[in-house]
C-alpha cells in the first residue's frame, strides 16, 4: 500500500484510512513506537499494555468463580 506524506497543520503526517486502522486494530489516540532502520525505512509498532501473570491469574480465578455452576454442569 502506498501512502503520501501530507501537511497536517504545521507538521507532516500519513493519513491512515478506516479500513487500514481496522485491519491493524488501531484507534485514534493509540501510541506507536517508531523505529528508524538503516537505509531510512520505518517500522511503526503499536504500544499495547501488557498484563502481568498475577493479573491474568486473577482474571482466570474470577471467571472460574463467576461460572462455577456452569463449569460443574459441563464437567
Amino acid at each position: 500500500m502506498i501512502k503520501a506524506i501530507k501537511k497536517v497543520g504545521n507538521s507532516q503526517g500519513i493519513i491512515l484510512d478506516a479500513p487500514l486502522m481496522e485491519m491493524a486494530h488501531l484507534k485514534v489516540g493509540d501510541e506507536m513506537h517508531v523505529t528508524v532502520h538503516e537505509g531510512g525505512s520505518l517500522t511503526f509498532t503499536p504500544v499495547r499494555p501488557t498484563v502481568s501473570r498475577e493479573e491474568f491469574s486473577d482474571a482466570i480465578r474470577q471467571t472460574m468463580d463467576d461460572y462455577a455452576d456452569t463449569m460443574q454442569k459441563l464437567a
